[in-house]
């Protein structure tokens, strides 16, 4: 391998925003923050919106947004609503 061309490989916690779930996994990735891991070693955080803890294929749970009544709303108020 050539010197100094490659990104550092080291440890780097990634964390569910969504639940509490968190892991510790090696990576490349940069990050500006940093937590404190069960170990006592502080490590960078690399923050995820969905992970197996969150995701509907893996919990077997959906999540639906009210999306339709937002939308029914924003059209019945600037006067694009059914005739």
């Amino acid at each position: 391998m050539k010197k100094d061309i490659h990104p550092e490989y080291r440890p780097v916690v990634f964390k569910d925003m969504g639940s509490d779930f968190a892991f510790l996994s090696r990576s490349t990735v940069h990050s500006n923050e940093t937590i404190q891991w069960e170990d006592g070693n502080e490590y960078p955080l690399i923050k995820l919106e969905v992970t197996s803890a969150t995701h509907p294929f893996y919990t077997g749970k959906q999540t639906i947004m009210d999306s339709t009544g937002k939308i029914e709303r924003f059209r019945m108020r600037y006067g694009m609503g059914k005739k």
